[in-house]
């Protein structure tokens, strides 16, 4: 992905979804905002059900000319013309998802609250690197990944960042200078109206379509 002139939204979908029923819910949301990527992100290890679901959201997500990856799953990316794969273990699996999807493929790493981690996950060829959560949590150990970790991103390396988990207008107006992409999931999600939920979200930063 390349480098935005203001940050842009990368949706993660919930862990666990009925695929038709979230397919309807994505495309409200993507008709009521600018997206610039989608990530499946559902847990377990049940390939048919994910791969249904990726079938089911690459509709969506391809019609309106937006991209689509997955969590870890460089085979079912492939198998199923994806865009590409997010990666959840820093950069232990890039070099080998690079060379699986090829030149074209969009290859992402999280790397948590790590500086060391993301530095080489670029340096193996990510496209991008996400850190988080931003937001206080009580998942993992507690850590968060603070606001000077995106500025001296933003200042020396030039490959694009995301800034995933825990999100509030508070920390997407301090962010929005020094990252590229907002990643947002659980914070719309669980919402009656997803769309206006984002829609309240991205009006701190004036992004509201």
């Amino acid at each position: 992905m390349d480098t935005p002139d203001k940050p842009q939204i990368y949706l993660t979908t919930p862990q666990a979804f009925e695929a038709e029923v979230f397919a309807d819910t994505l495309a409200k949301v993507m008709d009521s905002a600018e997206i610039a990527c989608v990530r499946l992100a559902m847990s377990g290890r049940d390939e048919d059900r994910i791969a249904r679901a990726a079938d089911t959201l690459r509709e969506v997500t391809h019609t309106r000319d937006v991209a689509l990856v997955i969590d870890d799953h460089v085979v079912l990316a492939e198998r199923l013309g994806l865009d590409g794969v997010h990666l959840t273990d820093a950069a232990k699996s890039v070099r080998a998802a690079r060379k699986a999807l090829g030149p074209d493929a969009i290859v992402g790493s999280f790397c948590g609250t790590s500086r060391h981690d993301g530095l080489s996950a670029g340096e193996a060829g990510a496209d991008y690197i996400s850190f988080g959560p931003v937001g206080e949590t009580a998942l993992g150990d507690g850590s968060v990944a603070e606001l000077d970790l995106f500025q001296w991103w933003s200042e020396v390396i030039e490959i694009p960042v995301v800034a995933e988990g825990g999100l509030t207008p508070e920390l997407l107006r301090s962010l929005a200078p020094i990252t590229d992409f907002f990643g947002i999931g659980d914070e719309i999600w669980d919402a009656d109206d997803p769309a206006a939920s984002l829609a309240t979200l991205l009006q701190a930063i004036d992004l509201v379509k």
